[in-house]
């Protein structure tokens, strides 16, 4: 087959995390462009990261909890919209239950650090970088300075704590955003904090050229399997159960006799 949508213009971390994960997501999410509905765990994660990212568009010295709360109404009509809330059936005591979850996370993120101490040198900052004719693009949640002049990269996360023992898929979208850093601003950060505001928990971890370099070239690998698949017409699926769990596409792949297995 041949598609009719352009190839995309761009490989973001997510969208190499789909790629990776199976190709066929990937052809549906990104080629295709077939949208995935929203659910409760989207819907709450970007209804926090419109919170902190507004909270740090504020003065430091303003950066306070009651101003945190003050942007949870604008976030309902910006982020719970009527199709969202169709999509996840939200009805009053689900939209009440978002709300107090809402609340206890910007609570816990309260415990974790002071934001009015913090020295962000960017917020949702956009980066697009060209690497070995590979387009690199990321949106990071904040780029930081800290006290000894280094670049730390900041992540929010808003679902349960990972497995210690798969670190390396925990901190592989942010070692990315790393190699970004390094292309686009001239400049490697030294350290990633991914802080899990739902739990009050940061992971953090260190930046090394040796990982930047193994991200750098992964994505530039895929990215050429990524132009070979499209050339052919066709995105191999690669099921599995973790892979497949989650997948808003398995309808799509079991009409087209993939072997999705059944959880």
């Amino acid at each position: 087959m041949s598609f009719e949508q352009p190839l995309p213009k761009s490989l973001s971390p997510s969208r190499l995390a789909d790629f990776q994960a199976c190709p066929r997501r990937y052809q549906h999410a990104s080629v295709e462009r077939i949208s995935q509905p929203a659910t409760y765990a989207t819907a709450k994660g970007r209804f926090a990261h419109y919170v902190f990212e507004h909270l740090f568009l504020e003065p430091e010295e303003e950066r306070t909890i009651e101003r945190a709360r003050s942007f949870v109404d604008p976030a309902i009509d910006v982020i719970l919209t009527a199709e969202v809330r169709q999509e996840i059936a939200m009805d009053t005591a689900m939209l009440e239950r978002m709300l107090d979850e809402i609340e206890a996370i910007i609570v816990k993120y309260f415990d974790m650090e002071d934001p009015r101490t913090v020295n962000t040198e960017g917020i949702e900052l956009r980066l697009g970088v060209n690497v070995d004719d590979t387009p690199l693009f990321g949106i990071l949640d904040r780029l930081d300075r800290d006290g000894e002049g280094n670049l730390v990269i900041v992540d929010y996360k808003t679902g349960s704590l990972p497995n210690r023992n798969y670190d390396s898929a925990t901190f592989a979208n942010a070692e990315l955003y790393a190699a970004l850093c390094r292309e686009k601003l001239g400049e490697t950060p030294t350290k990633i904090r991914l802080l899990y505001v739902a739990h009050g928990e940061t992971l953090e971890r260190t930046v090394t050229d040796v990982v930047v370099r193994a991200r750098t070239q992964s994505a530039v690998s895929a990215w050429e399997r990524i132009k070979r698949y499209y050339s052919d017409g066709d995105f191999p699926a690669t099921p599995s159960t973790n892979t497949c769990r989650f997948c808003a596409y398995k309808d799509l792949c079991r009409a087209d006799g993939v072997p999705v297995p059944v959880r």
